[in-house]
């Protein structure tokens, strides 16, 4: 049984062993988060956790029944009515539809925790199962995301309608 829930104090080792754990799947197909990240982890968590605190984002994780964390499902530049989607998921979590159902999840906690529209993603062209798990969660491409965005590969901006 998986759980998303916002991030907290207490995710801090499980959120570091999920990123150490998955270093290199994540810079396979996204930006690594390079050494300074691992290097200052706990000063850029407590970070987040107070930039959380604004209301600016939220940020999810996925916790299998054990409390490992499965994946990470973030909510940012959130506005009065609209916010960008960012998530990834563990290697081993892949191909059972998790980052579907929690993407599914996340819409529905963005409307009613956060009071959203409309959520945008943007993905690599190259990244085909980001594209898919955004086109069965309802997302629709809406144009070319900026390759800075992305790492420098080519990607889509991908667009969900909340209010139906």
């Amino acid at each position: 049984m998986s759980d998303l829930t916002r991030l907290r104090p207490d995710h801090a080792p499980a959120v570091l062993a999920f990123e150490l754990a998955n270093r290199a799947w994540f810079a396979a197909s996204i930006s690594d988060r390079g050494d300074d990240f691992f290097d200052r982890f706990t000063e850029l968590y407590e970070a987040s956790l107070a930039e959380q605190e604004t209301g600016k984002c939220a940020f999810y994780v996925l916790t299998d029944g054990n409390g490992a964390i499965l994946g990470r499902f973030n909510l940012y530049n959130i506005d009065a009515h609209s916010a960008d989607l960012g998530y990834r998921v563990a290697q081993p979590a892949t191909g059972r539809g998790v980052a579907t159902a929690a993407v599914r999840a996340l819409c529905r906690l963005a409307v009613t925790e956060h009071g959203l529209r409309s959520l945008r993603a943007a993905t690599a062209e190259s990244n085909v199962a980001s594209r898919t798990v955004l086109t069965k969660a309802g997302f629709v491409p809406v144009g070319p995301a900026d390759p800075s965005h992305l790492g420098g590969q080519p990607g889509t901006w991908f667009r969900r309608d909340l209010s139906s």
